[in-house]
């Protein structure tokens, strides 16, 4: 266990180096797409990820059309598998096995990213801030994937059975699998 940590250790400070040596920021991106709608509509566009170093931030830029207008649950799922769809992404990347929270809980998944707020237009361009993501070392969102949910997280907050676990919310209208840009 202890020589895994280490080699991981290592692993991620030779990809900061050589990040450091192009002087270019680490990149990521999810092309998400999600199934076509009784009224011909469907979710799509890109995620992008970018962390200027080990440690730092990362910067998530979300660019999706075709949303219904409100609050949208967007979490990193553990697997980057689109075999069946989104379902075949499990649940929310939760490396420590700990209950659902908020971002800036200091109690949540890794992967759990709060909600994001779609407008008449069902065109979403926003960018957040996270602070537990990461591109590189143990716990790597690469080949993991995305998922925006079908109503709002209520952050582990609410009454419902699912609430620590998913945030209640429910089903998932588009996904896509992280990969490095």
């Amino acid at each position: 266990m202890l020589r895994l940590l280490a080699i991981t250790l290592a692993l991620c400070a030779s990809m900061c180096a050589a990040a450091q040596t192009r002087a270019t920021p680490m990149e990521a991106i999810a092309y998400v797409i999600g199934p076509v709608q009784e009224d011909n509509s469907q979710v799509k566009g890109n995620v992008t990820f970018i962390q200027n170093d080990c440690g730092q931030n990362v910067h998530v830029r979300i660019l999706l059309t075709g949303l219904k207008e409100g609050k949208h649950g967007f979490h990193i799922h553990e697997k980057g598998d689109l075999t069946n769809g989104c379902t075949s992404m499990g649940a929310h990347y939760n490396p420590q096995k700990v209950d659902h929270g908020g971002p800036d809980h200091e109690v949540r998944h890794v992967g759990d990213l709060g909600n994001v707020a779609v407008n008449s237009t069902g065109i979403l361009d926003v960018t957040i801030t996270d602070s537990v993501l990461s591109l590189t070392g143990k716990h790597t969102i690469i080949g993991r994937g995305v998922v925006v949910h079908e109503d709002e997280d209520d952050l582990g907050l609410g009454n419902h059975t699912d609430s620590k676990k998913t945030g209640n919310a429910g089903g998932r209208v588009a996904c896509g699998v992280i990969g490095v840009k």
